[in-house]
């Protein structure tokens, strides 16, 4: 008996490969396409860190807290480049700063998302944080 050999796949075969690729790509891409917003946040988080830092900095040197209005302007010799502008939520992109002037020095700053600025900065105290309302992402920040 005479067997003939078989030249590719066949059609069963090639539509169980396509189903379990059409799987792994239904699991992997959620993943792939949340990585831009999880970059986002991590990029702001790390902002907010340094300009901190930098505001303690500038403390440590000339004694107080950067005045108001002052922020950007005091932060360019503690930064290594622009003042920065968040990269999430409504402030993206905005490098403004708004400021409480509430003189309480023991109460954070309170951000005023109905007030221009992607920063909030409080001079009493140094405090700073994005100026979001509760409901956005990095108001507990």
């Amino acid at each position: 008996m005479k067997r003939h050999l078989r030249k590719g796949f066949s059609l069963i075969e090639m539509v169980i490969v396509i189903l379990i690729l059409g799987i792994i790509a239904a699991v992997a891409a959620p993943r792939m396409f949340d990585t831009a917003t999880t970059a986002e946040q991590n990029t702001t988080r790390q902002q907010l860190a340094v300009l901190r830092n930098a505001i303690e900095m500038y403390r440590a040197r000339s004694g107080i807290y950067p005045p108001v209005n002052q922020l950007p302007d005091a932060m360019a010799a503690m930064l290594n480049g622009p003042f920065p502008a968040p990269s999430i939520g409504s402030v993206r992109d905005d490098a403004t700063v708004y400021y409480d002037t509430d003189m309480d020095t023991t109460t954070a700053v309170s951000p005023n998302e109905s007030s221009a600025g992607g920063w909030a900065y409080k001079p009493a105290n140094g405090s700073l944080k994005l100026n979001v309302g509760v409901a956005e992402v990095g108001c507990e920040w």
